[in-house]
């Protein structure tokens, strides 16, 4: 049995697909749904004026009922809010990495300093010389907004000094 080829409303591409695995759902070429596809109509009486507009949308094929589409009456506005404000703080952020588990940009949080009275023992390389870091050094702290993921990072200071210790430009600093 053959199937009529199926045509993306979207980006107009033809979607081939396998027997074995039925119809697509998303187009291989927009990424968009074929099944969402929703359509407009202007009925234009004589003289180009407008009879009416209808909105073909299938409740079935959109996966929304009315109570639970999104658009900007059901908006959250307080999520808005958040969604502004985390945006302006990573503007304003030396760094921005990405969150490991969920991708996000996470939120500098704090610095730790990291010294000798805190326990930390500093290991001197032989072919060194001297430690690979200065102490005290710093740590900044980041925070993923959606996970709550943490993450560590050397401070952009000490990053240099490292990077100069382990050239050989440190006119032997001291720990």
């Amino acid at each position: 049995m053959e199937q009529q080829p199926v045509i993306c409303p979207w980006c107009d591409s033809e979607i081939v697909w396998d027997e074995e695995f039925g119809p697509e759902e998303y187009c291989p070429h927009c990424d968009n749904e074929l099944k969402g596809y929703r359509s407009v109509s202007l009925n234009l009486g004589r003289n180009g004026e407008s009879d009416g507009i209808e909105f073909e949308d299938d409740e079935e094929t959109s996966g929304f009922t009315d109570d639970e589409q999104e658009g900007y009456r059901n908006t959250d506005l307080t999520l808005l809010a958040l969604e502004e404000k985390v945006e302006r703080i990573l503007n304003g952020q030396e760094e921005v990495p990405e969150c490991p588990s969920c991708r996000e940009y996470m939120l500098e949080s704090g610095r730790q300093t990291i010294t000798a009275e805190h326990g930390y023992e500093a290991s001197v390389p032989e072919a060194l010389g001297t430690s690979v870091l200065p102490t005290p050094f710093q740590l900044v702290w980041y925070v993923c907004p959606a996970c709550c993921q943490m993450q560590n990072r050397l401070s952009m200071k000490d990053r240099d000094e490292m990077m100069k210790r382990l050239s050989g430009e440190s006119g032997g600093a001291s720990d």
